[in-house]
């Protein structure tokens, strides 16, 4: 499909994103809604902005570039892009975590085209694209790889292990997007096990680090642009996102980690969507 590079279109493209996760959550009556919403931004510019090389019709094209969600409990994103990028139809996304729907609680690679990895269970994603942007220099292919990680699953040691072996073998052709929207499951990361001072640490085991604000379009453009052009040493963005963004009654609960793993009812749907009309 053509990229889509107008902001206004693409901001109009999150809010339906951000429409259809909270209809298929609410109606799985299971998920991960405020993981989702605070990644749309950071998606949309890799399927539909031109940012990666992909291709719908062979989703395993071997100079494609890749994608992996390590946060795989944001499946309900991953699924709504990968739909709207025309991987599958959009009616499979309202069977999310039926029975025998291909759509289960994290990404199944071995069920949903487009899908890289089998994730889950945290903190392993970053490994496996290490596997992936070493493959491609062994084959002498230029693909990229990119890998988003969570805030909580950070506080994990495989994922230091993973920056370390990427800043040693110098893997320039690997992106990892830290989604920095504060909370993980049992409260503000700040509390539970803080990860700061985040640019610090990554630079001082090696990456290049670009800040931005997750939410603005032009600027997540602007850090894959960034980051395509870093040569010698793997980069990483470091997003500011919100969790639950665009959805209030998640945004101003302070307590807002009770949201984790719980779908909005009916009820707090219906103002959602209103709210996102």
């Amino acid at each position: 499909m053509e990229a889509i590079t107008d902001i206004a279109a693409l901001e109009q493209v999150a809010k339906r994103m951000r429409r259809i996760i909270i209809e298929i959550t609410t109606k799985a009556g299971s998920g991960h809604p405020s993981t989702s919403l605070s990644m749309v931004e950071l998606v949309i510019p890799l399927y539909l902005g031109g940012v990666m090389r992909h291709d719908p019709k062979n989703p395993r094209w071997p100079d494609r570039d890749r994608f992996i969600l390590s946060k795989g409990h944001g499946a309900p994103a991953l699924y709504t892009i990968l739909a709207l990028a025309g991987y599958f139809p959009e009616e499979l996304l309202y069977t999310l975590r039926h029975i025998d729907s291909p759509l289960e609680g994290h990404p199944n690679m071995l069920r949903v085209p487009g899908v890289e990895a089998s994730t889950g269970s945290l903190g392993q994603g970053l490994s496996q694209g290490i596997g992936h942007a070493l493959a491609a220099r062994l084959d002498g292919r230029d693909y990229r790889t990119y890998v988003m990680i969570g805030d909580g699953e950070s506080e994990e040691g495989q994922v230091w292990e993973a920056a370390m072996a990427a800043s040693k073998y110098a893997l320039d052709n690997l992106t990892a997007i830290l989604d920095y929207n504060k909370y993980q499951q049992t409260g503000p990361v700040a509390r539970v096990m803080p990860i700061e001072p985040v640019r610090e640490r990554w630079s001082a085991f090696g990456w290049h680090v670009i800040e931005i604000d997750g939410h603005d379009l032009r600027q997540v453009f602007a850090a894959y642009e960034e980051a395509k052009t870093t040569k010698g040493k793997p980069s990483i963005i470091v997003a500011h996102t919100v969790k639950g963004k665009g959805v209030r009654v998640i945004e101003q609960d302070e307590k807002r980690s009770r949201y984790h793993g719980v779908p909005l009812t009916p009820e707090e749907a219906r103002v959602a969507l209103e709210e996102l009309q």
